[in-house]
């Protein structure tokens, strides 16, 4: 498993290795003892399997408050996405910033984004499934979202709101700047910097 880092450095770009053979291949895609090596210490309670069947599908941007704030590992087992990540954390260096990368099958690349995060995707292909861990179970009392396409939140999503297809909830999501402080900004401890 290669890390990578990521323009906000508590968001991980993780690549598991795929052993390839005339059979096809083996992947280790999750081990919790090589995560906490990785300085990804959460214990995750629930896999979720979403398909999306057209292009240009967007979910989210969606997040639960404490105490049922989740972390999420995510990954394309068929198709390809946008994955966006919204540093949500008042009074973090980045609040308001966003990681943006492609997650696809063909990359076999996976994302770790931790509490503290608003997260949503589009599709970039047809037939398009994406595997994730949670770290808190789904509580529908504690569910909220953000706009998609807050201008001020400056993602370039590939649709137009026109061509995305979406729920009518996602449609009336609030925008950062009308949503509640629901995380507060923590600055690592010295022990917490060793091994970034």
């Amino acid at each position: 498993m290669k890390v990578l880092e990521t323009n906000i450095v508590d968001v991980k770009l993780l690549k598991p290795v795929r052993h390839v053979d005339s059979r096809g291949f083996f992947s280790e895609v999750f081990k919790e003892s090589r995560m906490r090596e990785l300085g990804i210490d959460i214990h995750f309670v629930q896999d979720n399997h979403s398909l999306s069947a057209s292009k240009g599908v967007i979910r989210g941007l969606h997040f639960q408050i404490p105490p049922f704030a989740q972390a999420k590992l995510l990954r394309v087992t068929a198709g390809a996405i946008l994955d966006v990540a919204i540093d949500i954390r008042w009074g973090s260096p980045s609040f308001g910033g966003h990681v943006a990368v492609i997650l696809s099958a063909a990359d076999w690349n996976q994302i770790f984004i931790p509490e503290g995060f608003a997260h949503g995707y589009c599709t970039l292909e047809p037939d398009t499934e994406v595997l994730y861990k949670v770290s808190a179970y789904y509580s529908a009392e504690h569910d909220r979202g953000l706009l998609w396409n807050d201008p001020a939140l400056g993602i370039a999503w590939p649709v137009s709101a026109d061509e995305a297809s979406m729920s009518d909830k996602d449609r009336t999501l609030p925008v950062l700047s009308c949503s509640p402080r629901y995380f507060l900004y923590e600055p690592p401890t010295n022990s917490q910097r060793v091994g970034r």
